[in-house]
């Protein structure tokens, strides 16, 4: 396969614009399972073309493993055949991957995204053998997630190019913070390179990557989609328009509390969320903590789309 049908395949099954979805609670804290559905049809209508379900964002670390496969079902319910739906099934415990991965294939999901594993801090060697016993375990497309801000450690990028050479291990997203690194990785591999951090999607992009998993995006999807597209066509001018427009909610969402905690606080308060409630131990931001989200937000003439209640299926 060449690498120009790698990027094709890898981009039909994983998009160009992904959202991180956030996991809505019900008042009790139990998962909302309506609210995510809702939450899905939105963002797809907003212009994402695939779902990250259970992934950081969606506070995987806090849910049990059959609301993360009732998650998985109830979002592909909403907008299978819409948009891909890639689950978050890389934990840090290699038969546990291993289990996910077999429930989101249960759960008739698309694809599914591979983290680090946490907290161990592996060899390298360590590493390969983690993702290669998930590959074997099910033909499930796989997506790395190299986060070493969250996973203490990187994936190297020797270790990236051998894993590109695992039949199911289609994609990276990167959330390394090292342009330099990742050029060589997409210089030398068929991987199809998402930016996992909002503010570097369009430099990525400039050298090769494909588009971005984004928490922003729950907030923002048309600014990202028109920034994506048109950095995918050349048109860099309008595609850095687009990413100034972008700057202060990316700034607003990523950079003061966590992100799943500004996306569901701002997503309440344009009335697409019924309530930005999150598990221990996180916790729902104060108006002191909320206040620089906001003054980031007002930085910017951009408005967070209303929910029309429209569902498709």
């Amino acid at each position: 396969m060449t690498s120009t049908d790698s990027l094709s395949q890898a981009k039909d099954i994983f998009g160009t614009l992904a959202t991180a979805m956030v996991t809505p609670f019900t008042a009790s804290g139990a998962v909302d399972y309506a609210g995510a559905e809702a939450l899905a049809d939105y963002l797809v209508r907003q212009g994402n073309d695939s779902l990250v379900v259970s992934g950081t964002t969606g506070e995987t670390s806090t849910l049990e493993d059959s609301e993360k496969e009732d998650l998985f079902r109830a979002v592909v319910s909403a907008v299978g055949g819409r948009a891909r739906v890639i689950a978050g099934t890389g934990t840090n415990h290699t038969s546990h991957s291993i289990e996910m991965a077999h429930r989101a294939v249960k759960a008739g999901v698309d694809g599914q995204l591979v983290v680090t594993p946490y907290y161990n801090k592996p060899t390298q060697s360590g590493v390969i053998g983690h993702v290669k016993a998930v590959a074997q375990a099910t033909e499930l497309p796989i997506m790395l997630y190299d986060i070493p801000g969250r996973a203490g450690i990187p994936m190297r990028t020797s270790t990236l190019i051998e894993l590109a050479g695992v039949d199911t291990v289609l994609a990276l997203k990167d959330a390394k913070g090292d342009i330099a690194a990742t050029s060589e990785v997409i210089c030398k591999t068929d991987l199809a390179v998402y930016s996992g951090e909002d503010a570097l999607t369009l430099p990525l992009i400039s050298v090769g990557a494909v588009g971005v998993v984004s928490v922003t995006a729950h907030v923002a999807a048309p600014l990202f989609r028109r920034m994506i597209d048109s950095a995918l066509a050349g048109d860099y001018a309008a595609a850095r328009e687009a990413h100034c427009e972008l700057e202060p909610v990316v700034r607003a969402v990523m950079t003061h509390i966590p992100g799943v905690m500004a996306a569901k606080a701002l997503l309440a308060r344009a009335g697409v969320l019924a309530r930005e409630d999150v598990r221990l131990p996180l916790v729902t931001a104060s108006e002191a903590e909320l206040a620089p989200v906001l003054a980031a937000m007002a930085e910017s003439s951009w408005e967070i789309p209303a929910d029309n209640g429209s569902r498709q299926k």
